[in-house]
């Protein structure tokens, strides 16, 4: 028996044992090279290192910030972007925080309402974010300043007074409305316009004072030379018209007129403005602009942000016979039906027209019929007549 088993002793040639030879080999072949090439390694991970590091944004961590420097410092003194606003309306703050991220970053924002406005729009966190990191203030006007209604906006706008205590050193204002906004697609930026004293949007295509106020940038040193000579009677034209009128005779201003320094669109088409301004939140708005289908969803697809501050429905929730261009028209079924109505007015018509046709004809030949038996009733009374004379004459 243990003869014939002599193959499987301790010294056979098995499979395991050749792997565990050939991996004892490499293992030393590798302890082997290791040492000359340990350099080389060091070398390549300190270059990996080295390049992930650049690679990597620098974090500075104040500990001890200033806390007696003010914010705003950190913005531009001389640009702010002014809304005036008394009524709480749900959209100003989505509407405030999509501007403050369009609008160049060296821009500050001042939010003028009333009490109600200016408490609903600070309960946001993130106004108070804005408000902290000195992007924004919020104001409510001492008295006698008004602003609960238009003319009060537009005699405070018209004052002096308020541009040397309420905004000193300012020299460009963004004035924006609760109905106005700025696009993200825009290629231009509010910087490349400082050097307007008044650019807005115009009326008219050949509009002399492109200036429409609701969405516009202004200069206060350009305001301040017309307020210097000349004051707004109460009550009468708006503030961005009366300005227009002086500003566009006053040698050395630059303002938009006609296409030139358009900022905005709102009664002129033009691709690709800074934004738009919607009278009344689209209850005012100009057909030129929007009655157009097609125009107005190019105009959605570029500027996203108007569904902010107008008021809109859902595509699917058109009424039925909407011909999207402002009006109600027949439904599909209701023209369907018309159709059918039409049809069988135009087939019962048509057979009356043929009962008519045969009914003329009927007629034709029955008249006829009576002239032909007329006829030939005179021609036998006439023969009779001739017979008669003929035996008497006989």
């Amino acid at each position: 028996m243990g003869a014939t088993n002599g193959s499987s002793g301790v010294f056979a040639i098995t499979k395991t044992r050749l792997l565990l030879v050939a991996s004892l080999a490499i293992t030393w072949w590798f302890a082997h090279l290791l040492p000359s090439y340990k350099p080389m390694i060091k070398a390549e991970f300190k270059s990996r290192l080295d390049e992930a590091r650049q690679k990597m944004p620098k974090i500075k961590v104040d500990w001890k910030p200033d806390l007696t420097k003010d914010p705003r410092s950190n913005y531009n003194a001389s640009k702010i972007a002014l809304i005036i606003e008394p009524r709480p309306i749900p959209h100003l703050v989505p509407q405030l925080l999509h501007m403050t991220s369009v609008v160049p970053p060296d821009w500050r924002f001042l939010f003028i309402g009333s009490n109600k406005s200016v408490v609903s729009v600070a309960r946001s966190y993130g106004i108070k974010h804005q408000q902290v990191i000195g992007k924004l203030d919020l104001m409510v006007l001492p008295e006698p300043w008004q602003i609960d209604t238009k003319e009060h906006v537009f005699r405070l706008l018209t004052d002096i007074r308020f541009y040397e205590e309420f905004l000193p050193g300012v020299e460009w204002i963004l004035k924006f409305e609760s109905d106005s906004i700025l696009c993200s697609n825009s290629p231009t930026s509010l910087n490349e316009w400082l050097e307007w004293s008044w650019a807005g949007a115009p009326r008219t295509p050949d509009d002399r004072f492109s200036g429409n106020g609701g969405l516009s940038l202004r200069r206060v040193s350009s305001i301040k030379r017309v307020l210097q000579f000349q004051e707004r009677y109460n009550d009468t034209e708006a503030e961005d018209e009366w300005y227009g009128k002086r500003l566009w005779v006053m040698q050395g201003e630059k303002v938009a007129h006609g296409r030139k320094g358009v900022l905005a669109v709102e009664d002129v088409y033009m691709e690709k403005p800074m934004g738009y301004h919607v009278k009344d939140g689209g209850q005012g708005i100009s057909d030129k602009v929007w009655k157009n289908p097609t125009q107005r969803k190019k105009i959605f697809d570029y500027c996203p942000e108007l569904s902010l501050i107008m008021d809109m429905k859902l595509e699917r929730e058109r009424c039925d016979g909407d011909n999207k261009e402002g009006s109600i028209g027949p439904t599909d079924d209701e023209k369907e039906k018309a159709a059918e109505e039409a049809k069988k007015q135009a087939e019962e018509a048509a057979k009356k027209q043929q009962e008519e046709e045969e009914r003329r004809k009927k007629e034709g030949e029955e008249e006829k019929q009576k002239q032909a038996e007329e006829e030939r009733r005179k021609a036998e009374q006439g023969s009779e007549a001739f017979k008669l004379l003929w035996r008497r004459a006989s």
